[in-house]
C-alpha cells in the first residue's frame, strides 16, 4: 500500500470508525457514572452487576457473564469485590459447590435504594449528551443485538 493510501485509511478509521468512536462515548458515559457512584465506593461496572444480580438472582455466575457478555476474569474481579462488601452473597448448592448461585444480599438492596438519586443524575447527563435518539437506541440493544 502506497504511503497516501495508508493515510487515507488512517484518516477514514480516525474519523468514521464506530467502534473507536463508540469506545469513546462509553468512557465518556462510565465517567457520568463513576462520578455519581463514587461516594458510594460503587464502581460503574459494579453497579451494572449488583442490578443484573438483583434482577436475576439467585443466578450462577456463567449464567451472569453470558447475560452481561462478561470474560469470566472481569465477572470475578467484580464479583470478589462486591462479595466482600457484602453487597452480594453465594448461596450454597448441595448438587454443585462448583457454582454456587448468587444473590443480592439486604445490604446490596440497600445501597440500590441509597444510589438512586445519584443514578438518576447520572441518568439524566446520560440522556442529555446521547439525546432521545441515541438513548433509545442504547436502550433498545437487547443481549448486545441491535434492536
Amino acid at each position: 500500500m502506497a504511503r497516501s493510501e495508508v493515510e487515507t485509511i488512517i484518516e477514514q478509521i480516525s474519523s468514521e470508525c464506530l467502534l473507536g468512536h463508540w469506545r469513546k462515548a462509553s468512557r465518556v458515559l462510565t465517567g457520568l457514572y463513576e462520578t455519581e457512584m463514587r461516594s458510594f465506593g460503587l464502581k460503574s461496572s459494579q453497579l451494572s452487576l449488583l442490578v443484573a444480580v438483583a434482577k436475576a438472582g439467585p443466578v450462577r455466575r456463567v449464567d451472569l457473564g453470558k447475560r452481561l457478555h462478561l470474560d469470566p476474569s472481569t465477572l470475578t474481579r467484580n464479583l470478589r469485590v462486591m462479595l466482600k462488601q457484602g453487597w452480594v452473597e453465594e448461596i450454597p448448592d448441595e448438587h454443585d459447590a462448583r457454582s454456587a448461585p448468587l444473590k443480592v444480599t439486604d445490604n446490596g438492596r440497600k445501597l440500590l435504594a441509597s444510589i438512586a438519586p445519584a443514578w438518576k443524575r447520572a441518568q439524566a447527563r446520560a440522556k442529555q449528551l446521547l439525546g432521545n435518539d441515541g438513548a433509545a437506541f442504547v436502550l433498545g440493544l437487547k443481549g448486545g443485538e441491535p434492536p
